[in-house]
């Protein structure tokens, strides 16, 4: 879709007539059927007039192709200004502009990743060079108009307000700088120069159509790459069931259509291989001509998967096919072939950052993709707002009258693939009584450790074999070392840690020294280690030989328990209930994180007691009362 579309000369009229922001707001209510902001709409008039001062030149060809907020099909990404035509050699070309209004930012040291001011808060922002390089990118892996009509892409951004100050254009962003250079405030004569070595003549062959018509279709260079990727990636091999889901979903991918929409849902415990399944079905539908996206809420899996992928932690082209599953409020109904949905338990009803978009995203992603399946532990549900059940997807499926078929992922890989180390804690933490009531026999290192201090020094000499160990904890305490490194997060006693670094974000787990950080629910989730170290607080605590989960005792700045207090006060039973359950579920989630064992420490002495004692007595239920839903400890 292309809100606004013209010549260069029509262009440089509508604005000197001071038209052009009020035809984008036409176009826009036209193509989308309602109306921007205000602060986009002055956006338009603002940046438009530094557009017009640039392409306003003679040496640009009159009949050189001018396209307004081009969406990218297939995403939510609008491409600000592009201007096409042909190159000296008589070849289709198109320069794309991502325009900002900043005036100022601060390095961060993330990857392509900037600081600054924007809509009315300070926030973490896509560095522009990344950005529209990361577009451009998109069109050249996704677009077939592009790759067929070998249409050249030149993408660069201009900040038109911005000051040089040696934080844009810094080194740490060379990589983005080199292959999309950006252009400040003082810059216009550059700019200008830029567009005019590539658009040396008019538009003759129509390129902007061609952008705007081309069929989403993976190039073949795409394809290739990210199958030498996975080739020989033991990591990602599949074994037993596995190996029944992957096919199964090849067979109902390749057959969906708008008309038939298939939608699997995946049922599996930790370590029982969901995301090697997930990205084994990615690159090969993609190798099959497929569009295919991986979609998580959380952002640690598609960050770390994506590295494991590239071998490398800094973003790449194939960053655009990992999704977060609020991109698709404004999808069109089957525009994506497939849509692997890893971690669906984690799904959200509403989308955005203050959670007021779209309608419910398990309806958005089936209505966007011919072909869904949802890998779902509903036992990693986490926080309020996880609304991802096997009812939820059912019901949204059968209303969008799609086929669904229902599958499950029973081996176990982690743990030692122990199912009874996952039926004992689950008897330990009350979640559901099983048989497990001790670990004889189970081969899994489970330890209850004396001290913090004791339990990370633990994790840091099992590191050392293959950096595959970490320490981990509620989110108990505050990340005040978030925009203060030199504080400590974590004080007990003696111990003193910090939450992951901000700089390594979610892609914490995997980072080199990130032994020494520790990480919470949100940085692991969906990922494994060999050896987990837990640091329980003070949310679970045993009194009286009973487990007392409390949200409240989690940190202020903890999102998963936003809006608890408001439901206590309303609706206390229900939210005992959903407290309890985001509780115990957040410590089930981490102390299955290891695939070897899991080291434990707990702030509150009587609950350091009862794991001990659970490891030495069988943990049994008294089954002769209804009202008596705690734990005894029996000979």
């Amino acid at each position: 879709m292309i809100v606004y579309q013209a010549s260069k000369l029509e262009f440089v009229q509508d604005v000197m007539r001071n038209q052009i922001a009020d035809k984008i707001m036409a176009s826009f209510v036209r193509e989308t059927g309602h109306r921007t902001g205000i602060r986009e709409f002055e956006s338009w008039r603002n940046s438009m007039m530094y557009m017009n001062n640039i392409v306003n030149d003679a040496g640009l060809p009159d009949d050189a192709g001018v396209a307004i907020e081009y969406k990218i099909p297939g995403t939510g990404k609008r491409i600000d200004f592009i201007m096409t035509g042909l190159n000296e050699s008589m070849r289709n070309v198109a320069v794309l502009v991502e325009l900002k209004q900043w005036s100022e930012a601060t390095m961060t040291d993330m990857d392509g990743v900037v600081s600054t001011f924007v809509g009315g808060r300070i926030g973490d922002h896509e560095h522009p060079s990344y950005q529209v390089w990361s577009y451009a990118a998109l069109l050249e892996d996704f677009n077939a108009n592009i790759q067929d009509n070998e249409i050249s892409l030149h993408p660069c951004a201009y900040l038109h307000n911005y000051k040089d100050d040696d934080v844009i254009r810094n080194d740490f962003y060379k990589q983005y700088l080199d292959l999309a250079p950006a252009f400040l405030q003082a810059d216009s004569e550059k700019l200008k120069e830029f567009i005019k070595r590539y658009v040396k003549y008019g538009d003759k062959n129509n390129v902007i159509y061609l952008i705007e018509n081309g069929k989403l279709r993976p190039s073949k260079q795409l394809a290739d790459s990210l199958g030498e990727m996975l080739n020989g990636n033991q990591e990602f091999t599949l074994i037993d069931d596995q190996k029944i889901v992957y096919e199964t979903a090849l067979k109902q991918a390749n057959v969906a259509t708008d008309e038939m929409r298939n939608v699997i849902i995946v049922k599996g415990g930790p370590g029982t291989g969901k995301s090697v399944v997930a990205i084994n079905l990615l690159v090969e539908l993609t190798r099959r001509g497929l569009i295919t996206q991986y979609v998580t809420r959380n952002s640690a899996p598609r960050k770390v998967y994506e590295a494991k992928l590239t071998g490398r932690m800094s973003k790449s082209r194939i960053s655009n096919m990992f999704m977060s599953s609020g991109s698709y409020t404004e999808a069109k109904l089957g525009e994506i072939d497939a849509l692997i949905i890893d971690e669906a338990h984690r799904l959200n009803e509403k989308s955005g950052l203050y959670s007021n978009m779209g309608e419910n995203q398990i309806k958005e992603l089936i209505s966007a993709s011919k072909f869904s399946i949802f890998f779902v532990d509903e036992d990693q549900r986490v926080t309020l707002s996880d609304i991802g059940t096997n009812e939820e997807i059912k019901y949204w499926a059968h209303r969008l009258g799609a086929r669904i078929t229902e599958m499950e992922l029973a081996s176990q890989f982690r743990c030692n693939g122990s199912d009874g180390y996952l039926a004992w804690l689950d008897n330990v933490l009350e979640i559901r009584d099983t048989a497990n009531t001790d670990l004889d026999d189970i081969d899994y290192d489970f330890r209850v450790i004396d001290s913090p201090n004791e339990l990370h020094d633990l994790i840091r000499e099992k590191n050392k074999a293959n950096n595959k160990s970490r320490a981990v904890a509620g989110y108990c305490w505050k990340w005040v070392s978030k925009n203060n490194p030199s504080m400590k997060d974590i004080i007990i006693g003696d111990y003193q840690a910090t939450w992951n670094l901000n700089s390594d974000g979610q892609a914490w787990i995997i980072k080199p020294n990130s032994v020494e950080q520790v990480g919470c629910i949100h940085t692991c989730q969906g990922l494994e280690l060999d050896y987990v170290g837990v640091i329980i607080g003070p949310d679970l605590i045993v009194r009286n030989g009973r487990l007392v989960a409390d949200a409240t005792k989690r940190a202020s700045s903890d999102k998963s328990v936003f809006g608890y207090k408001k439901m206590s006060a309303e609706h206390p039973e229900e939210a005992k209930a959903v407290g309890d359950m985001i509780v115990k579920n957040t410590y089930r989630t981490l102390m299955t994180r290891g695939m070897k064992g899991c080291y434990i420490f707990c702030t509150d002495p009587e609950t350091q007691e009862y794991f001990r004692q659970a490891l030495q007595k069988p943990v049994m239920r008294n089954i002769f009362s209804t009202d008596d839903i705690g734990v005894s400890i029996t000979d």
